[in-house]
C-alpha cells in the first residue's frame, strides 16, 4: 500500500485554501515555513487561522508579505530561485514543475515567450509561498500518489491587472484543459496556482478512490459565501487496491434466432477468446421459447466479444457483471487406448488429482477411425487411466503437462 491524497475541489480550488487543507490533514506547518523561507527567506509569513465557511470549520492559510513589498518576477529568475534553494529533490522538482506549467499557460493567453512571463497576476511572493508550500507538505505527509475530483471553475468576471475578465479568467481555463470541471457557483473558485497545481501534481479521480482513510483536512478561502463552503478537501490515507475482474459475464435473451444457428455462435465466441460460452432453454412473456446465451469473457478479450455477441445474434442488449473464477490446476497425460495415445484430462490441486477425463475430440476421432461407438472408446480411456494411476486422490504425475485456463 502507498499513502494517498484525494483533493476535493468542488467547490473550487486556490494554491492557499490546498496548502491549508493539508497542514489541516497533519502536514507540519514549521516544515512549509522552512521551505519557503529557502526560496525567499524573510520576504512572507505564513499564519495560520481556525475559520467557519458556511457553518462548516475549516483552516485558512494567510500568506503576509513580511515588508509590506511583494516583487514581480520574471519565470527565468523565479527558475533559478528555486533551482538554487535547499529544498529535498522531490519539492524542488514538484515546483519547478508547477511554475513552468502556469507559466506556459500565462504565455500563451498572453501572447508572449514564456522567458518573458511576470506573475504579476498572481504575485510571485504569495504563489511562491502556496506552490512550494504545498509541495513541501506533500513530501512532508509521504504522499506518492496525489488525485483530484472535478474541480468547479465559477462564473462570471473579476477584476484584474489587465481590466475585467471573464470566468473562469483564461490562464485557469487553458490549465484546465482535459479535466472535468463545472462552474459550481458565482465568482471566481479556481485560481490559475490552484489549477496549476492540479494539472501538475494530481490524476484526474472523478470519485473517492478506494482507500483506508486516516484522516482528512478542511482548507478555507477568504470569502465565507452564504450556502456554498468555500473549501478544499484533502482525504489522506493508504491506498488499497481494486479488486481485479477476474472474467465477465455477458448474458442475452434472445427468441428471434433461428435454432440451427446457435452451434455456429458459440463456436465463434470460442475463436473470439471467450472462456466458455453457452446456452439455457428459457421461456420469455407470451410463452415464446427462448434461449440465454452466456458467455464467460476475460477482461483482455470484452471489447472483441461485446461486438461479437450483437454481430452474430439479434440481440438488441445484453447484461454484464463481473465474476470470480475459481479453477483446477490443469494439465493431461497421454495412455494407450486400442492401440492408439490419448490424452487424459487431469484437474489436480496441492498436488492431488481431483478429476481425470479423457479429451473428447481425440476420443471421438479415435472411435470414428475404429468404427466403435464413443461410449466404448470413452470407457476403455477410463479403464486406461485407472491403470496408469490417474485417479481422484492420488499424486499428480511429473509428466502431467500444464494447460492454460
Amino acid at each position: 500500500m502507498m499513502r494517498s491524497a484525494w483533493i476535493d475541489a468542488s467547490g473550487g480550488v486556490a494554491g492557499d485554501m490546498l496548502l491549508a487543507a493539508l497542514v489541516d490533514a497533519g502536514a507540519s506547518l514549521e516544515a512549509v515555513r522552512a521551505a519557503v523561507g529557502d526560496v525567499i527567506p524573510g520576504e512572507v509569513r505564513i499564519v495560520p487561522e481556525q475559520v467557519t465557511r458556511a457553518g462548516l470549520r475549516a483552516l485558512r492559510v494567510r500568506v503576509v508579505p513580511a515588508d509590506g513589498g511583494h516583487p514581480h518576477r520574471a519565470w527565468s529568475g523565479l527558475r533559478v530561485l528555486l533551482a538554487g534553494a535547499g529544498l529535498p529533490e522531490p519539492v524542488r522538482d514538484r515546483s519547478l514543475a508547477v511554475f513552468a506549467r502556469l507559466a506556459e499557460a500565462e504565455a500563451r493567453v498572453h501572447g508572449v515567450l514564456v522567458e518573458d512571463v511576470h506573475f504579476h497576476e498572481v504575485g510571485a511572493w504569495d504563489s511562491i509561498a502556496d506552490v512550494v508550500g504545498v509541495c513541501s507538505a506533500l513530501h512532508d505527509l509521504a504522499v506518492e500518489d496525489v488525485s483530484a475530483g472535478p474541480v468547479a471553475l465559477g462564473s462570471g468576471g473579476v477584476a484584474a491587472a489587465h481590466g475585467l475578465l471573464p470566468v473562469p479568467v483564461p490562464a485557469v481555463a487553458e490549465l484546465a484543459a482535459g479535466r472535468l470541471v463545472l462552474a459550481g457557483g458565482e465568482g471566481e473558485l479556481a485560481t490559475p496556482t490552484g489549477m496549476a497545481l492540479l494539472s501538475v501534481l494530481a490524476r484526474e479521480q472523478p470519485g473517492l478512490p478506494s482507500m483506508r482513510l486516516e484522516r482528512t483536512g478542511v482548507g478555507a478561502g477568504g470569502r465565507d459565501t452564504p450556502g456554498r463552503p468555500n473549501v478544499v478537501r484533502v482525504f489522506l490515507g493508504e491506498s488499497v487496491a481494486e479488486p481485479v475482474v477476474e472474467a465477465f459475464v455477458f448474458e442475452t435473451n434472445v427468441d428471434d434466432l433461428d435454432p440451427r444457428v446457435w452451434p455456429d455462435v458459440l463456436a465463434c465466441l470460442l475463436r473470439e477468446g471467450a472462456l466458455d460460452a453457452w446456452l439455457v432453454p428459457i421461456l420469455m412473456k407470451k410463452g415464446r421459447p427462448a434461449h440465454t446465451l452466456c458467455v464467460l469473457v476475460p477482461p483482455s478479450r470484452a471489447d472483441a466479444l461485446r461486438d461479437a455477441v450483437f454481430r452474430l445474434t439479434s440481440t438488441l442488449g445484453m447484461r454484464e457483471r463481473p465474476v470470480r473464477r475459481t479453477v483446477l490446476d490443469r494439465g493431461w497425460s497421454d495412455v494407450e487406448v486400442l492401440g492408439a495415445c490419448l490424452p487424459i484430462k487431469v484437474g489436480h490441486r496441492d498436488g492431488v488429482i481431483v478429476q481425470a477425463t479423457a479429451e473428447y475430440e481425440p476420443a471421438a476421432r479415435l472411435a470414428e477411425v475404429r468404427g466403435l461407438p464413443l461410449r466404448a472408446v470413452l470407457d476403455a480411456a477410463g479403464v486406461a487411466a485407472h491403470a496408469a494411476g490417474l485417479l481422484p486422490g492420488a499424486p499428480v504425475p511429473r509428466l502431467v503437462s500444464v494447460l492454460s485456463v
